[in-house]
């Protein structure tokens, strides 16, 4: 049965005739997403620091957002959560993400560093895979200068966001990049998309009704992956890439009534069948995006509680 709490907001969101995604351009995506974070979004929590820095791209300057946990000592060397979005590659930014990073930070005693990666359709894949890996790295490399522990790093992101933290574990393990190794001690992948070929069976079953649609996946891939030869590219879907083995240990948390729920479950099943140290979290009654709602949510501060947990345990925060 579907969450009480989010069958009222699907239906507010109906009543008050909140256009579906995959009905405007990107740049008005974009603004409406913003906008919308007001009414679902718990107030911003204050944090020790914050600081915005930028770290040298494949196109230029990543915008990173840098955050340090409530109670973190001026020079203490934390654990670093490396974050990045959701918004199907097209919409989300900094800001959209700023109360969860916040959340995140003071909940598990880590460092979080929010990446804003360059968005579709402008910028194509594997852009956004490229900024992802690319911003990683950099955190890593400057981990002094930011006061985090690079042997305890953790890569995460939520939808889109998931799937770039799930391809950057790969690339790092691989060092497919050829810069080096790039040690990743956890993967935090909330609701992630990882097979772009969206043939599970939730895409059906949960495809309408549930405010992320069939329609509006296509419209997010679309714009994103022009090339349906590029579907199978585990930079794209990292359910198929060759090898799942010697990855770092996850969460997978997906919610009961997404259309990604089937193929993050798959995902969890194919790193443990790889011999890795994975968690599988379904919030049954919930939809995609949940996270991010705690003003409507309830289920939602549970969902940040529980991340944040499995981060301080992994990382030892």
């Amino acid at each position: 049965m579907l969450h009480p709490q989010a069958r009222f907001l699907i239906d507010l969101m109906i009543e008050r005739g909140v256009p579906p995604t995959h009905t405007l351009a990107p740049p008005e995506a974009r603004a409406m997403y913003r906008e919308r974070r007001a009414f679902t979004q718990p107030d911003a929590p204050e944090v020790a620091e914050v600081r915005d820095l930028a770290a040298p791209g494949p196109g230029g300057d990543i915008p990173l957002r840098a955050y340090r946990p409530l109670g973190a000592a001026p020079g203490a060397v934390l654990p670093v959560l490396v974050y990045c979005h959701g918004g199907g590659w097209v919409i989300g930014d900094l800001d959209t993400h700023d109360t969860l990073c916040r959340e995140l930070a003071n909940a598990s005693g880590c460092a979080v560093v929010a990446v804003d990666y360059r968005l579709a359709p402008e910028h194509r894949f594997p852009a956004a895979y490229d900024d992802a890996l690319a911003a990683t790295r950099w955190v890593a490399a400057h981990a002094a200068e930011l006061r985090v522990d690079p042997a305890r790093l953790a890569v995460g992101g939520d939808s889109a966001g998931g799937n770039l933290a799930a391809a950057v574990a790969l690339a790092a393990r691989d060092d497919a990049d050829g810069l080096g190794p790039l040690p990743i001690a956890y993967q935090l992948l909330i609701y992630p998309g990882v097979d772009m070929r969206r043939g599970h069976p939730s895409h059906q079953t949960n495809g309408e009704g549930y405010v992320l649609t069939r329609e509006t996946m296509d419209y997010f891939v679309g714009h994103y992956l022009p090339d349906p030869g590029q579907y199978s590219d585990w930079r794209a879907s990292p359910l198929l890439a060759a090898s799942h083995a010697r990855l770092p240990p996850a969460l997978v948390l997906t919610a009961g009534y997404d259309p990604l729920v089937d193929e993050g479950l798959d995902y969890a099943r194919a790193l443990s069948a790889a011999g890795n140290r994975v968690s599988h979290v379904c919030f049954g009654r919930q939809i995609h995006g949940f996270i991010t709602m705690g003003r409507v949510l309830d289920e939602a501060h549970t969902a940040v509680a529980l991340c944040a947990a499995e981060l301080r345990r992994a990382l030892r925060a």
